[in-house]
């Protein structure tokens, strides 16, 4: 007697398989093009702030023509002297001051190219064409440059890219292969790893490549505080998204996140979309946060802080969440053999899945 031998999947099967996989990395494309084009492609100056020196007839008048002039592009203001425009650029309320050329000067401008150096760019070449129509070259001299291992001032961007890219691909190795263990061990695991990946990026900041040359401390913890928050969330939606999970937080924390972060372009240069989000998104919180840390003698520290502490306790509160959800879900073993054969089955089909949307990380 011969054993019947089960058929394989069929061909028409498997390609709904494929294509069903394939929407994933179009999304993907999808939703990086909107994101990084809608962000980046275009920038312009709107509502940017620049002060004039001066308390005279004379610098108001200038500080007029300049606003007129870049017609909504610039918030253009007086300050009496030097050192109050000083402390606004060191505040980060200012982004620029133009000193008018006295009569045996040159004009001087004013910048903090650690505040963002593409924003300082942006007001030299709008106050060169002004000292340019009085036949005058331009004196620029940088408050709060960069360290010098991070000439261009955006290392801090991409140490989060690479802090962002540790977490969320350690989410989708977590949901996948650990997608078995209980609750309380893939949040240990997250919890391990975002200390893990923390160190991995202080290591980069500091002894390797020099981004900062102090506060190395501080750096870590908000790393720490920005990593735990990212694999204690996707841990989290793992739950309820499944194989969607690495879709979701490449949504959530690199097509929003490194668009709103400031790292490249600031709010002021950017899409008022993105400009928003730059207020509360976690990525915001670790790049101001590292600027303000390092550069700006801890101002403004305490928001940004307080922007990754929040998302880490939403980070907390979903995988509590999804821990309930999975005990009301899956019966305790011995209950229904038939229940919890077919939940095993579930279950390792779910890790299949998982494991073929991690491969596209």
């Amino acid at each position: 007697m011969e054993v019947p031998v089960p058929e394989g999947p069929t061909t028409k099967g498997a390609l709904r398989h494929v294509l069903g996989h394939l929407l994933t990395p179009l999304l993907m494309c999808i939703g990086m093009g909107l994101a990084y084009l809608g962000a980046f492609h275009a920038p312009q100056p709107h509502d940017l702030r620049v002060d004039i020196v001066g308390s005279g007839p004379q610098a108001q008048v200038l500080a007029q023509t300049v606003h007129d002039k870049g017609a909504g592009a610039l918030d253009v203001r007086t300050v009496p002297d030097r050192a109050a425009a000083t402390a606004a650029l060191r505040d980060r309320s200012s982004f620029g001051a133009y000193i008018p050329a006295a009569d045996s000067s040159t004009p001087e401008l004013l910048v903090a190219s650690a505040s963002s150096d593409t924003s300082a760019m942006a007001v030299e070449k709008v106050f060169t064409k002004v000292a340019a129509t009085r036949g005058d070259p331009l004196k620029v001299t940088d408050v709060a440059p960069v360290a010098s291992g991070d000439p261009t001032g955006q290392g801090i961007f991409f140490l989060l890219v690479a802090l962002s890219i540790g977490s969320y691909a350690s989410v989708a190795v977590i949901g996948g292969a650990g997608a078995v263990l209980p609750m309380r061990i893939r949040a240990l695991l997250a919890a391990g790893m975002s200390l893990v990946v923390s160190l991995i990026g202080t290591v980069f900041a500091g002894p390797l490549f020099h981004l900062v040359d102090h506060g190395l401390g501080g750096v870590w913890a908000l790393s720490w505080l920005y990593c735990a928050g990212i694999l204690l969330i996707g841990v989290g939606l793992h739950t309820f998204l499944k194989r969607w999970t690495t879709l979701g937080v490449m949504v959530l924390f690199v097509m929003l996140n490194f668009t709103s972060s400031g790292g490249i372009y600031r709010p002021e240069l950017q899409p008022g979309f993105f400009g928003s989000l730059h207020a509360f998104w976690n990525g915001a919180g670790f790049v101001e946060g590292v600027r303000g840390h390092v550069y700006f003698d801890g101002h403004a520290l305490g928001g940004n802080v307080l922007v990754l502490t929040l998302w880490l306790l939403a980070g907390i509160a979903l995988t509590v969440t999804a821990g309930l959800t999975e005990a009301r879900r899956h019966p305790a073993p011995g209950t229904d053999e038939r229940a919890t054969a077919r939940a095993g089955q579930e279950t390792e089909q779910e890790m299949e899945e998982e494991m073929e949307e991690a491969v596209a990380v």
